[in-house]
């Protein structure tokens, strides 16, 4: 019930409160009522923007880009209700064009010597290592202001983000949103996939359980999906995209351990700073291999590591550590969708020692 209990009290707060404060009028601290508001405002407008996905396709001024990826959206939204079991409610059967690239920017720190983000924290509902805006140019002033103060600040767009199911009605379902119908289909089917999934079972402060079912949720789904249309060249295409992001994923992670020990050690900072930028410059070196070898001259990641630092390194975390554990676990329920689904619901109330243990059955 987190995300539900998050946005009703920024709700009876916000709305109580003048937004007159700036992103930069307090690093420290999200709560503070100007934050609040933007949150707020920003996400009913984009409730208020959503209409059914029957009325834009039924829109003559539809294009027909966008209306073919939501004639798309409406048969996997059905099939994954149908064939996978996931929720059948109103989420993602409204669509909203935000006139934006993303539906929110993130801004995450890490000081110059270490990988530890910076938290922003709210009473009740705990700490978070980023802070979330609407509006880019908020975010890009806060991550300005960290930097004036020493920090390693970065600034990225989430195309999409989840309320998890859990607010009342229709009206606050989430919708489908321009800044992902765009992409790949197979990124949409995804994607839809990952999101119903967190709906079915979600354990509070358990991110890599959350996420690696989510994970196997879309990764299994998505391949019966594309099966189910006889689409090989697809699926061999999609296999050579998860290969890719593995790959990135394992050299990050290299990267950052060698960096959180380097930062660890008894060094000197200025010993720690030329090392520092060694394993940068060799991190760079590596993805170049990478990039113009093996993954073809694919430079769907030059911007990352152009602007890599402390902050994006730290925002990196094992989230998929689990997903092989929940492709095991489907197996043995038969590759039965109501029956895993409710073995993770079950585990999902467990303790993390106990569901680290049942998921690490063989």
């Amino acid at each position: 019930m987190r995300a539900a209990r998050t946005l009703a009290l920024l709700l009876a707060t916000a709305l109580s409160a003048c937004a007159t404060t700036t992103a930069a009028d307090d690093v420290d601290s999200a709560w503070r009522p100007g934050y609040l508001w933007q949150s707020v405002a920003g996400h009913l407008r984009m409730l208020g923007a959503a209409r059914p996905v029957d009325e834009v396709l039924a829109d003559p001024a539809t294009p027909d880009d966008i209306r073919q990826r939501l004639e798309l959206s409406r048969a996997l939204r059905d099939y994954a209700s149908r064939v996978l079991a996931l929720p059948d409610n109103a989420s993602y059967r409204r669509y909203a064009d935000l006139g934006r690239p993303a539906a929110v920017w993130n801004v995450v720190a890490a000081p110059e010597l270490s990988l530890q983000l910076k938290t922003w924290c709210f009473p009740v509902l705990g700490c978070v290592g980023y802070r979330g805006y609407f509006d880019k140019a908020e975010a890009e002033q806060l991550a300005a202001a960290l930097r004036a103060q020493g920090w390693e600040a970065s600034v990225y767009g989430v195309p999409a983000y989840s309320t998890l199911g859990r607010l009342p009605g229709s009206v606050f379902a989430d919708p489908l949103l321009n800044t992902f119908l765009r992409g790949a289909e197979i990124d949409l089917v995804r994607l839809v996939f990952h999101e119903l999934a967190h709906q079915v079972a979600y354990a509070d402060g358990d991110t890599t359980f959350n996420e690696s079912y989510a994970t196997a949720v879309e990764r299994i789904g998505s391949r019966q999906w594309l099966a189910q249309g006889g689409r090989e060249a697809q699926i061999t295409a999609t296999d050579a995209l998860d290969r890719r992001r593995a790959e990135f994923r394992a050299m990050t992670m290299r990267a950052r351990d060698r960096l959180d020990a380097l930062y660890r050690s008894a060094a000197p900072d200025e010993e720690k700073r030329r090392e520092k930028a060694r394993l940068l410059a060799g991190l760079h070196t590596e993805y170049l291999r990478w990039r113009d070898g093996s993954w073809g001259g694919d430079r769907a990641y030059d911007a990352w590591f152009d602007s890599v630092n402390n902050a994006r390194l730290g925002v990196l975390a094992a989230y998929n550590a689990q997903v092989p554990a929940f492709e095991r676990l489907f197996e043995r329920v038969g590759q039965d969708w109501p029956r895993f689904h409710a073995e993770v619901y079950r585990l999902a109330a467990l303790t993390k020692v106990e569901r680290d243990a049942a998921l690490a059955q063989p």
